[in-house]
């Protein structure tokens, strides 16, 4: 259907699928487009592991996930 898939490992660690762009990446916060809507990561130490064309892997201490 590709809608995003968010994955979270207690504050620790997202993993993020379908996800279609970043659109903002600092060490606070993180914005993603999705198919349908924006997804906010904020946070501290925020930093994206790896990422390819369908998938992610956000650390550090996530604080809040906002879908706008």
């Amino acid at each position: 259907m590709g809608a995003v898939k968010v994955t979270l490992t207690g504050n620790r660690e997202a993993w993020i699928e379908n996800y279609r762009g970043i659109l903002e990446y600092t060490e606070s916060l993180i914005l993603l487009q999705g198919k349908t809507c924006q997804i906010c990561f904020e946070g501290s130490g925020l930093s994206i592991d790896y990422y390819t064309n369908e998938d992610m892997k956000i650390s550090g201490c996530i604080q809040c996930v906002r879908y706008i």
